[in-house]
């Protein structure tokens, strides 16, 4: 994880950028990841752990109608909290994700591993994408945080959120 976070964290300084994230079923583990690198100051500017659907309308300006109509973990959720981010710091690019870790809390409709991921550019698109993660709660929690960096990595090297 870490040698994935400090090439997320060069790509972000040479494109003059700061990351901001906005976090619910990794609790922060995604900001810790990225601060386990130092220097890493220089290219994460805050992250959001909005764990509670009342913090992601607080925090972020999720639209309370959103979280009704598709539930938390949605990708018209993950994209509002992405939004969200980039609009309550300084940062040029965010990435958000929610999800159902487990054991408990899914549905027929929304199993267990059921992770949506957003990433977004100010001023740019959104990408938003829906993983499946199998294993425990431990092991979504941590392939979530891969994901996650990994999408900034990936985003940032084909510049898909850069024109």
């Amino acid at each position: 994880m870490d040698i994935l976070a400090a090439q997320v964290g060069g790509l972000l300084k040479s494109h003059g950028m700061m990351l901001a994230t906005a976090e619910s079923c990794t609790g922060g583990a995604v900001s810790a990841a990225i601060t386990d690198i130092a220097g890493s100051s220089a290219w994460f500017e805050r992250g959001f752990v909005t764990y509670a659907n009342v913090a992601k309308i607080e925090m972020l300006g999720v639209n309370q109608a959103t979280l009704a109509r598709y539930g938390a973990v949605s990708e018209a959720v993950v994209r509002e909290m992405a939004t969200g981010a980039l609009l309550r710091s300084h940062a040029q690019f965010a990435v958000a994700v929610s999800g159902i870790a487990g054991p408990d809390g899914g549905t027929p409709d929304k199993p267990v591993g059921t992770v949506w991921f957003a990433w977004a550019r100010k001023h740019g698109e959104v990408v938003s994408r829906l993983h499946h993660i199998a294993g425990g709660r431990g092991e979504v929690r941590a392939q979530s945080v891969h994901i996650a960096l990994q999408g900034v990595s990936d985003l940032l090297n084909q510049q898909t959120l850069l024109a």
